[in-house]
């Protein structure tokens, strides 16, 4: 299923969205192995030998004959900022503007499920600055301005937005005072001259002792692998508007190898830095977004 804009504008709520979508997950995670993140996980703790049982849940026991304790609102306090690039970029390919629709339907299903968890949660957007910064809070208001804002997103800019990952995630690294979980959805394209400056910026984030995790988000069927049809295309770079026109299968090789660099190189220095990153590919669906962070809360509490 592909998550763009016109979609999220016929299905006329995003809270409605992503509400169907988090509690059709969380349903097939009750069916699957992957029983450790269930709806409990969330709402539970796992019961450590020689708690006390006064809070154990015997029901969840009866089901999956594991212990796990009631889990109250003080003790889920986990700060999570989500940082959504909004650069031109990010509206390929046209006329469905997928990888933001992809990643506007992706942050409205985390923030649900963060606040539906009692987790306090926070909204930035950007492209070659912050275009929007919102306080890091739990309660069901807070979701809903979150949720209008990433609305008002899915119509296109009348300029072109460069990307300015780098600069940006700096300041993000500066402002957060306290330690939270950054999750970030951007395609990360960068001039080459700016990679290094973009490392730089995610070894600020860990430096600052926050916990990151990075939703690539790319069209893979284009974008990575230039799978195009056999034609003479005009290619039009969607932050700049430079133009060329080329046989996409004289540049593929060419294409893939460049691709294949940027993409080992990114996965080195996230796992050297230990960010988790996840190759989202925007035709697909929210699973991959969605088992990822919580394996990731899970391992934060």
């Amino acid at each position: 299923m592909k998550f763009d804009m016109a979609q999220i504008r016929r299905f006329g709520s995003l809270e409605l969205l992503a509400r169907q979508l988090v509690e059709g997950f969380i349903t097939g995670i009750h069916r699957s192995p992957y029983h450790g993140f269930s709806v409990e996980f969330a709402e539970h703790k796992q019961y450590n030998f020689g708690e006390s049982i006064r809070h154990v849940d015997w029901k969840v026991y009866g089901r999956t004959e594991k212990l796990y304790t009631k889990r109250y609102e003080e003790e889920t306090n986990l700060r999570c900022m989500i940082v959504l690039d909004t650069s031109s970029s990010m509206y390929y390919p046209k006329p469905g503007f997928e990888k933001l629709g992809f990643s506007i339907t992706a942050a409205a299903c985390l923030a649900y499920l963060l606040q539906r968890q009692r987790d306090a949660i926070g909204l930035c957007t950007f492209s070659d600055h912050i275009r929007y910064k919102s306080a890091i809070r739990s309660t069901p208001a807070h979701l809903q301005s979150i949720l209008q804002e990433l609305g008002r997103l899915t119509d296109q800019p009348a300029q072109l937005e460069k990307t300015s990952s780098a600069q940006v995630l700096h300041e993000v690294a500066d402002l957060m005072k306290r330690r939270a979980l950054i999750v970030i959805f951007s395609d990360l394209f960068e001039s080459s001259q700016n990679q290094e400056a973009l490392f730089s910026a995610l070894q600020h984030l860990k430096h600052n002792k926050h916990e990151v995790i990075v939703f690539h988000t790319t069209d893979f069927k284009t974008e990575r692998d230039f799978d195009f049809e056999d034609r003479p295309y005009e290619f039009v770079d969607s932050e700049t508007g430079e133009r060329v026109k080329l046989r996409p299968s004289d540049f593929r090789d060419m294409y893939r190898e460049a691709m294949g660099s940027f993409y080992h190189e990114l996965k080195l220095r996230c796992a050297q830095y230990k960010i988790s990153l996840v190759e989202a590919d925007v035709a697909q669906g929210m699973d991959q977004i969605l088992l990822p962070f919580l394996v990731k809360r899970n391992r934060m509490h």
